[in-house]
């Protein structure tokens, strides 16, 4: 960033003030919360996660430095709960997403499909990956789609079920026109989310995991190695002449001494 792009000292000290402030106002909303999902505390929050980034950004552009706050994006979390404490009907929303990696398989299951409900093979609706999506999903159910997807030549994308709470049963047909346009993320009862971006970052710490205790068995195999070594190599002084002095002992004993106990000469054959 160029110095003329850059916040002044007195902007940087401006987003610093402004922290102060919504972190006083967030302690007072929380200290006088009405509840567990408070939407005070619940804006408050907002507003403190606001400030705090735009103070980061400025400290960065001014200073090159950053702020320890990691603060959260706004998908992570659902905003509070304002639904009926005791609903008396649940929605559930469901969206799966799937990507067509084999069409020639997908539209040779459709035409099985075709087949087994004609009595014929046939080339209208599963000639093409429309047609054949349209087949599949009217046979089978999405749960089952979902387990045998790869036989479909489908692959498996990010899923989220949401659970929502309504005050009363919507009549017959009132939603049909337009299914998700009434879906209130405030009404969530729970949420259960399914991407390969948690399978990524649970990979990523056990890899890191992995890492540390690799060093940690080298390091023991190679101080293992080196004491082996110096065992070996390292003797004991008083072994070594206990060593001689066993050796000498038994040159002796093996020499035969005649009366007088002076050793005896080797008697050669004449």
């Amino acid at each position: 960033m160029s110095d003329a792009a850059q916040p002044t000292a007195a902007e940087v000290r401006a987003a610093a003030e402004a922290v102060k402030t919504a972190l006083d106002r967030h302690l007072v909303a929380v200290e006088h919360r009405s509840g567990e999902d408070d939407p005070a505390v619940y804006e408050a929050f907002n507003q403190l996660a606001a400030a705090a980034e735009a103070y980061d950004e400025l400290l960065y552009d001014r200073y090159d430095e950053v702020t320890p706050f990691e603060i959260p994006g706004a998908d992570d979390t659902l905003p509070p709960y304002t639904g009926p404490e005791e609903p008396n009907a649940l929605s559930v929303l469901i969206r799966r997403d799937y990507a067509v990696a084999e069409p020639q398989r997908l539209m040779a299951q459709a035409r099985r499909i075709e087949a087994a409900d004609d009595g014929g093979p046939g080339a209208d609706a599963s000639g093409t990956v429309h047609g054949a999506v349209g087949i599949l999903f009217g046979e089978f159910e999405a749960d089952e789609i979902a387990s045998r997807h790869k036989e479909f030549g489908l692959e498996e994308g990010d899923s989220t079920l949401w659970v929502t709470a309504a005050d009363e049963p919507a009549d017959p047909g009132e939603w049909l026109e337009a299914p998700f346009e009434q879906a209130d993320p405030q009404r969530v009862v729970c949420r259960f989310d399914v991407s390969a971006v948690f399978d990524d970052e649970f990979d990523d710490d056990i890899d890191d995991d992995d890492g540390d205790d690799a060093d940690v068995d080298t390091d023991a195999d190679v101080d293992g190695d080196i004491g082996d070594l110096e065992e070996d190599l390292v003797t004991d002084p008083d072994e070594d002449d206990d060593a001689d002095d066993d050796a000498d002992l038994d040159l002796e004993g093996d020499l035969d001494t005649d009366e007088d106990g002076e050793p005896a000469r080797l008697g050669a054959d004449r």
